[in-house]
């Protein structure tokens, strides 16, 4: 086996992963138990690179399972003992069963990450090529990890806190487990937010304003969009070009104008003056998804149902709409998620609790009459039934963003 700048290169990958693993591991245990699991990241970078080490000096077609549990073993012995047996400067009689298990996840993930970044690495000199993969390679792996715990850990902060009374939350704010002894007491918090703070009212004011915004969009935007695709009329080409030019003013210069017009017109503080806002901001994007499919439709299919008979309106809706379902749905899925989690109109707009849509009623919180875990169960509340939607739909949506991007 030669050295070279294969294996010095793995070395710095493994420690760079033993860093991010300890880092990452002890936020989690402070989070999770309220002790103060300062992570030694000399151990982390250490183990990191004996991990690399054993798995480098392996011809990459030699990297057996045996190498990968050799390669974890040493990750272990290196955590270990370059910290003195206390790797989140905790001893091990400390929360036993968590470091445990946080010492098993830290050298599982640094052994997984040299793997995937090492694979076809050699200890040897590598050419340009290979260090490209090789940088390549760690580059995507940091920036799914930093972006992974950038989205995972506010929602768990936010979750955790929601389940904490304020006692708890003054005693030791850091310490975000749970104890299930309390049973549905955990949810407290939850209870009191639909039976003192109206929450279930504005859900309902939300589900009602979201999905009628996706009507009123879907209402004008497919004929709409229908005639940019099929039609031929004075001033096509300027209409499909200029059909975004909305989103170049920022929502900010709009509301205070929108602000003045809505107050003398009597539309301030009514569903019906969101019911304008929205379908007004969310209709051009959903022209431009639904042309670009509408493009992509076989026109021989319409021309054989006018041929048949149908007038335009028939084609529509028996030939076109059938075969656009998925960008039907994924606008469906963008307006309700706009109209959903939009703020700055409703918070301009709605100074009458009794009509408050859900960002508007999680805003009312924010006082300092109402217990933060009552704010928090708020934003849960607020996120939870988006986030499932979203991720039930999220095939239509990229399916119908991507076949409104090509085949437009």
């Amino acid at each position: 086996m030669r050295i070279g700048t294969g294996f010095v290169l793995a070395l710095l990958v493994g420690a760079l992963w033993g860093v991010i693993a300890v880092v990452t591991s002890g936020i989690a245990i402070t989070l999770m138990t309220g002790l103060a699991a300062t992570p030694v990241v000399l151990a982390g970078a250490i183990a990191g690179a004996a991990s690399a080490g054993v798995i480098v000096t392996r011809d990459p077609d030699l990297r057996t399972q045996a190498v990968s549990l050799g390669a974890f073993l040493a990750a272990v012995v290196g955590l270990l003992a370059t910290s003195f047996a206390a790797p989140f400067s905790q001893t091990l009689g400390v929360a036993p069963v968590i470091q445990a298990v946080a010492i098993a996840l830290v050298c599982g993930a640094v052994t997984l990450g040299n793997l995937a970044c090492l694979s076809g690495i050699e200890a040897g000199n590598l050419n340009r090529y290979r260090i490209e993969v090789l940088l390549a390679r760690v580059f995507k792996g940091v920036g799914f990890v930093f972006f992974t715990v950038m989205v995972v850990l506010p929602f768990y902060v936010m979750v955790m806190t929601s389940l904490k009374n304020q006692q708890q939350l003054i005693f030791n704010p850091l310490d975000l487990s749970v104890d299930l002894s309390k049973g549905l007491g955990l949810f407290e918090s939850y209870y009191q937010l639909f039976t003192q703070y109206n929450f279930g009212r504005f859900m309902l004011i939300s589900a009602i304003v979201s999905v009628s915004a996706v009507i009123i969009t879907l209402l004008f935007s497919i004929p709409g969009a229908y005639a940019v695709a099929r039609l031929r009329f004075p001033g096509r080409s300027v209409m499909t070009q200029s059909i975004l030019l909305i989103y170049m003013v920022p929502a900010i210069v709009l509301v205070i104008p929108l602000y003045a017009v809505f107050s003398q017109l009597g539309l301030r503080d009514t569903i019906l003056g969101l019911l304008i806002v929205y379908p007004a901001t969310t209709v051009p994007v959903a022209l431009y998804m639904l042309q670009g499919y509408f493009r992509g439709l076989p026109p021989e299919l319409e021309e054989a149902g006018l041929m048949d008979g149908l007038n335009r309106f028939g084609v529509i809706r028996k030939i076109t709409l059938p075969l656009s379902l998925p960008a039907l749905a994924s606008v469906a899925l963008y307006v309700f998620m706009i109209a959903w989690n939009e703020f700055l109109f409703a918070f301009m707009f709605l100074d009458d609790p009794s009509i408050f849509t859900l960002p508007r009623g999680v805003v009312a919180l924010d006082s300092a009459e109402v217990p933060r875990q009552h704010l928090m169960a708020g934003a849960v509340v607020a996120t939870v039934p988006i986030l499932v939607i979203f991720l039930w739909f999220e095939k239509f949506l990229v399916q119908g963003l991507t076949a409104g991007s090509v085949k437009g």
